[in-house]
């Protein structure tokens, strides 16, 4: 249960070496998203609503490829899209983030390559961002176009992934919940139309809560979902079994992303 929305301010955005930054006028950081030429798009920090608290971490030491807000595939062609990130990924350069008023869209484009460099998707994200001032909400636009014959490969986990700072000593205050009233390993692998985690977050006196919706029209909509054991969640449309894509054809899903904080 996210708190309610109040004020917000305006947004704007500023280039990183290998990618863009959202923040408000007021200096508060919203999110960074990187996409470097040789590694796989992610956003982190993903920050709390008025830039108070990070609700994502990079390269936990439990998962050391995982990165805040990311996508991939554990098994495409043969071939992991998911530990693996060296000459697997190689990014476009980012234009810069469109901004009006409280509202920001930015793309980012990747291609997806075997070891060999043979080609096997373009990935694009299509972000639309929406602060609200106590919480804010984000669109994505997730398509894979093969750029050969593709075979995603059944698997326990795949899809756009989130990795918030799991600690254990904090087990009890931890939770994921689906929309179907499962909670934590019981959400494992099963049917959701959504999925939010919540946790302690530094710096916050409130749990920091992220939710990602699958959203309506998604093929196999509503997906089973990944639920770790540290609380990283992923719609997951590949526990379902084999997914074929024809060289030309695209793969589209589309999910909605909310940042905010527990109700007192």
């Amino acid at each position: 249960m996210f708190a309610c929305s109040l004020l917000f301010a305006a947004l704007a955005a500023f280039q990183l070496p290998d990618g863009w930054r959202i923040q408000r006028t007021d200096g508060s950081v919203v999110l960074e998203q990187h996409a470097g030429r040789a590694c796989r798009p992610y956003i982190h920090p993903l920050m709390g609503p008025g830039g108070k608290g990070v609700f994502t971490e990079y390269a936990p030491g439990h998962h050391l490829w995982q990165r805040g807000l990311y996508t991939g595939l554990h098994v495409v062609n043969g071939v992991n899209f998911w530990e693996e990130e060296k000459d697997r990924f190689h990014c476009e350069p980012m234009a810069k983030p469109v901004v009006n008023g409280s509202k920001a869209t930015w793309e980012v484009k990747a291609h997806w390559t075997k070891p060999d460099g043979t080609p096997v998707f373009t990935e694009t994200q299509a972000w639309a961002l929406e602060d609200l001032g106590t919480n804010y909400v984000m669109n994505v636009t997730w398509t894979l176009a093969a750029e050969n014959e593709a075979t995603i490969g059944k698997w326990a986990y795949g899809g756009l992934f989130l990795r918030m700072p799991y600690r254990p000593k904090n087990r009890k205050l931890q939770e994921a919940r689906n929309s179907r009233g499962k909670k934590n390993r019981a959400a494992e692998q099963q049917v959701a139309e959504w999925v939010e985690v919540s946790m302690p977050i530094e710096g916050l006196t409130q749990n920091g809560v992220v939710r990602i919706e699958d959203l309506p029209g998604n093929p196999g909509y509503p997906n089973p979902w990944r639920v770790d054991t540290q609380l990283g969640i992923a719609p997951s449309f590949c526990i379902r079994g084999d997914t074929k894509i024809a060289k030309g054809e695209k793969l589209v899903n589309r999910y909605r992303v909310t940042v905010g904080t527990e109700k007192k």
